[in-house]
């Protein structure tokens, strides 16, 4: 990719971005290389450090960005609701939502974590846990006001978030089902095995 005549530094350092974030999914971290990553937006490979430090710091950026758009997507998505069955379903359909979308950042988050640092891992691992949180507390909430049955809540947060978040790796938009129709059907799924009223 050629870069632009007078692009702006935050333009090439948001094309850097959205250049390693492909490279890193079609490749994995260790086999992206920046020489590729400066070809693909046009650049000496020397220019790169003029936007990012090192590989590591590329990858760290991607990983919070990622956790931060969706810390702040999802209190957006809850705002106002109370009920907890409302927000389980508001929930629900947030993470498959975004799951859908943004195939890629889950993807490289899910399978590159791994690689980063151990401060840099611990960091995106508290961000992950306060999402978590969210829903684990939605659970609480829920079987306080006996509206969803007792359970062990930490292990139904994992296992819900694991049979969400499965979709980033089948989901086709041209595929047999609409989104909104995976979205009722998971949401029936959950809903018919926690629910007080369904049970």
């Amino acid at each position: 990719m050629a870069r632009t005549a007078g692009s702006s530094g935050a333009r090439t350092y948001e094309a850097i971005r959205t250049a390693g974030l492909a490279l890193i999914r079609r490749h994995g971290y260790e086999g992206m290389s920046l020489r590729q990553l400066a070809g693909e937006v046009g650049l000496q490979q020397g220019s790169l450090y003029n936007h990012i430090s090192t590989k590591q710091d590329l990858l760290m950026e991607l990983l919070r960005g990622h956790m931060q758009d969706l810390l702040t997507a999802l209190d957006q998505a809850l705002a106002g609701i109370d009920d907890p069955l409302v927000r389980l379903r508001a929930f629900i359909a947030f993470h498959l939502h975004y799951h859908m979308t943004r195939q890629a950042e889950v993807f490289v988050i899910n399978f590159e974590l791994r690689s980063l640092e151990p401060e840099s891992h611990a960091e995106i691992v508290a961000l992950r846990e306060r999402y978590e949180k969210t829903l684990a507390d939605i659970l609480t909430l829920g079987i306080r006001r006996k509206l969803i049955r007792k359970t062990d809540i930490q292990v139904t947060t994992y296992a819900l978030l694991a049979m969400l978040t499965g979709i980033c790796t089948w989901y086709r938009p041209d595929g047999r089902l609409s989104a909104k129709q995976l979205i009722e059907l998971h949401t029936e799924l959950v809903l018919k095995g926690l629910a007080v009223e369904a049970a």
